[in-house]
């Protein structure tokens, strides 16, 4: 595909160490510094679930920030939002640590005071170089373009975005009580949630309903039988044929948000890859923006499709046409059922569309490894993108808050949107020409 970039091949030795390293312990450059400084700052506003969905959005908006003011000191790809006009001899670098500092300082303005003294370090890592009075003046003379050049493009993100409809008040969304429509779930019986992300304005697709999926099955299909049965029988609360680490996984992945697990891969990946700062900032913009857009993509369907929760089906199950799905009106999942519509699962389109990006850029079958910042000391590993992407479906399904076909539809969702990002977003030849190198 275009969007690979051109570089010699992990040896299997390095993936193999790749994988038992913790996300905290990658240190490449200030891209990756500043993802898991946003990554920090997520678990200090307590992002677990709850704010998925905003988590997709901040992490897109950051590292859109920090792509475009990276990319617009040597403009060598298009652009997210902002065209390269970097004066020459702009530090790349921090330019890099003002976007994202500025986006932070927006986004979590309680935490202002750890922003501020992880920027100042940055910058003066950049400004510690040796040399005679005229180097040390170039190089505060390209860090300062660098910070203006820097706050420029995130100011203009965020104008950008303020406007994509995050910030709707619509009214509260309670389905209905059709057979197969969702209605609100036991124990809080929440309105739906992150309605306006049905109709946000996306990053990088056409539309939100680009890649809508085709549709949940019809109550009386065999195919709607199968998939109630296993749900029923494996996301029980009381499950006996789940197994402890099918328990355990359905719990992990539902412990925090896609971006902290995703996110923290790819710096996990990123820690000894042997990558410019520019392919970074390229890789991780493309996959938050991939997660984002997924996301959004997701919303569109959840809203359009109205199907109901497996809380809700088990229930109803003999009041439902079909004669293959006895009820239980006394049956609870393993875990908590969400607050929005079943179908497709979320966790699948968002997990298909960053593992997809990173499939890109490392090879599918890259080992690698996932924690979370809710379950401290768990660790899945895997040795390919499609292996997580089972058990990430398997954990919503052995969870009791989806159904088979959900997680199929939205791994094709993820992926699809994944791949017009990657086809249509990022791309080279955009060179403005004018760079002639910082002093870095």
């Amino acid at each position: 595909m275009r969007f690979r970039i051109e570089t010699r091949l992990l040896t299997v030795l390095t993936a193999l160490v790749l994988t038992i390293l913790p996300a905290a312990s990658a240190r490449a450059d200030e891209v990756t510094d500043w993802t898991q400084i946003m990554l920090n700052a997520m678990t200090t506003a307590n992002f677990a679930l709850k704010y998925s969905l905003p988590a997709s959005r901040d992490a897109a908006m950051m590292a859109a920030s920090v792509f475009d003011a990276v990319n617009g000191v040597k403009g060598l790809y298009s652009p997210i939002h902002v065209a390269p006009a970097a004066p020459k001899g702009t530090s790349e670098r921090a330019a890099a640590v003002q976007a994202a500092y500025v986006i932070l300082v927006d986004l979590f303005p309680a935490q202002k005071a750890t922003f501020d003294a992880a920027r100042t370090n940055s910058l003066n890592a950049i400004l510690n170089v040796n040399g005679g009075d005229n180097l040390q003046a170039k190089v505060q003379a390209s860090v300062d373009n660098g910070v203006a050049w820097g706050q420029q493009v995130a100011d203009e993100i965020w104008g950008w975005r303020s406007t994509d409809g995050f910030s709707s008040v619509l009214p509260s969304f309670l389905g209905g009580t059709n057979l197969g429509e969702w209605r609100p779930t036991p124990p809080a019986f929440v309105p739906g949630a992150g309605l306006q992300f049905a109709t946000m304005t996306p990053w990088a697709i056409a539309s939100p309903s680009q890649f809508r999926t085709a549709g949940p099955p019809s109550l009386s299909s065999a195919l709607y039988a199968q998939v109630y049965n296993e749900t029923k029988t494996m996301g029980a609360a009381n499950s006996a044929p789940r197994s402890p680490d099918q328990t355990l996984y359905a719990k992990f992945w539902n412990s925090t948000t896609g971006n902290y697990f995703w996110d923290g891969a790819g710096l996990r990946l990123a820690a000894n890859d042997g990558l410019t700062l520019l392919d970074h900032a390229r890789i991780f913009a493309a996959l938050n923006v991939a997660m984002a857009d997924s996301i959004i993509g997701c919303w569109d369907a959840k809203y359009h499709y109205v199907f109901w929760r497996p809380v809700t089906a088990i229930a109803l199950g003999d009041s439902d046409p079909n004669l293959n799905t006895a009820g239980d009106p006394n049956w609870t999942p393993l875990i908590t059922t969400p607050g929005h519509p079943e179908y497709p699962s979320a966790h699948s389109c968002i997990s298909s569309g960053a593992a997809t990006v990173l499939a890109q850029f490392y090879g599918a079958n890259t080992p690698f490894t996932v924690d979370s910042d809710h379950m401290n000391g768990v660790v899945r590993s895997f040795s390919s993108f499609d292996e997580a992407l089972d058990e990430v479906a398997n954990a919503r399904i052995y969870g009791g808050i989806h159904f088979r076909t959900s997680t199929n539809d939205g791994r094709v969702l993820g992926t699809a949107v994944a791949n017009y990002v990657l086809q249509n977003a990022f791309l080279p030849g955009h060179g403005n020409g004018s760079f002639d190198g910082d002093y870095e």
